[in-house]
């Protein structure tokens, strides 16, 4: 691969956009879940299933097809991804039962992996006095994909129902396809093992690479413990004392704003306090917004305080962990990206479970109690991980 150059500006925000669209389609879901629920008459924590499933599609296509951007061009891989996402999202909207549309919202989270293509592809192409800013930078711009995804989820699902808001993210997904096709570059000199050793070799890089062990156990704590919030909020905050509509359930993303905002500070906070320290402050802030949200119950502005700090702990053990797994093998950035991002959003399918779980047991109190206790272990784990000498974004070399 020739020497990273200077990435322009231009091109990392559109492929940033990218991000945001790419990923946007497994969380329009979220606020809409009771009405989704009550249209097949269904109860809310079984609609909860919905989220687990689409969010073990996404594990899925992680460890399925993100690993072959290590032998195959990403943009084609991308292409024909985005076209199949667009395909399994109008199953959903069109899905005539609950368990088609459970079937769907699989294959959604399958093919919803178009931002995990593209984040290795500029990491690659960028120098590495600039990889930070530009890892940063996707990364923002997929967690801002997020926040409009709940938002626009809900307002558009409220005052036209939950299906047009699956049409309308296909119709998205035609738009994501034209500007892939035209912007992502081409990456040269792939390799030219077979997919077959490729997916073996991803079990050697977790018998091999100690430090990618406890970053994807620990991205899997962090993010089981982030997604017990989200999976379950649209379902209690629809009950009393709230008793919300999915327009309004929609805004609680605007809490996210804050982390989006901090996206490049906290790539400079790993470079400067080095990322284990980052990843064990991230979950310990994740502990004590679970804290707020045990007292959520019956205080707005306390689960609001609490979803500030989950999303904050959760950036922060996203970037510090991604950090360390990018300077590991540069030959093999997207099977380390598939191991890391694998385990990550695997780790939301078993969160968006437990969630269910505690809420079913004792609302409020039990949803913070099952993700504070994931928060505790994800502390533990990023504490007993390998100490860096100096682990930087920059640091990885091509």
């Amino acid at each position: 691969m020739p020497a990273p150059n200077v990435i322009p500006a231009r091109l990392v925000g559109v492929m940033a956009v990218c991000c945001a669209l790419a990923a946007s389609t497994i969380y329009y879901h979220q606020p809409l879940l009771p009405m989704m629920a009550a249209s097949f008459g269904m109860t809310s924590t079984q609609a909860g299933l919905i989220a687990t499933l689409t969010q073990l599609g996404y594990g899925a296509g992680l460890l399925l097809i993100v690993p072959l951007a290590d032998c195959r061009q990403p943009r084609r891989l991308a292409l024909l991804a985005i076209g199949a996402n667009a395909i399994a999202l109008l199953a959903c909207a069109a899905a005539p039962s609950f368990a088609l549309l459970c079937v769907g919202s699989f294959a959604v989270g399958v093919t919803a992996i178009t931002a995990q293509l593209i984040i290795p592809v500029l990491s690659a192409l960028a120098a590495p006095t600039e990889r930070g800013r530009v890892v940063g930078t996707l990364l923002g711009g997929l967690s801002t994909g997020l926040l409009l995804a709940r938002i626009f989820g809900g307002l558009l699902g409220e005052h036209t129902g939950w299906r047009s808001v699956f049409l309308m993210a296909s119709l998205i997904d035609g738009l994501l396809l034209l500007i892939v096709a035209r912007y992502l570059p081409a990456i040269p000199r792939l390799s030219s093992i077979r997919y077959g050793a490729l997916m073996r070799s991803l079990g050697s890089l977790l018998r091999e690479e100690p430090v990618l062990r406890f970053c994807a156990a620990s991205g899997f704590l962090v993010f089981a413990a982030f997604s017990a919030l989200w999976a379950t909020l649209a379902a209690l905050l629809t009950q009393p004392p709230y008793a919300f509509g999915s327009t309004t359930i929609g805004l609680f993303g605007l809490a996210t704003v804050p982390g989006i905002v901090t996206s490049l500070r906290i790539g400079t906070l790993v470079d400067r306090l080095g990322a284990r320290t980052l990843a064990i402050a991230g979950a310990t802030v994740l502990v004590v917004g679970f804290v707020f949200i045990a007292a959520s119950a019956e205080n707005l502005g306390w689960l609001i305080v609490g979803m500030v700090l989950l999303d904050l702990g959760n950036r922060a053990g996203l970037v510090a962990n991604q950090a360390r797994v990018q300077t590991l093998r540069a030959e093999a950035r997207g099977r380390l990206n598939t191991v890391f991002m694998g385990s990550y959003f695997l780790g939301g399918a078993l969160g968006a479970a437990l969630g269910n779980y505690g809420v079913h047991r004792n609302g409020w109190i039990g949803l913070a109690a099952v993700g504070a206790l994931l928060a505790l272990s994800a502390t533990a784990i990023s504490a007993l991980a390998p100490r860096e000498t100096r682990v930087t974004l920059a640091d990885a070399q091509p």
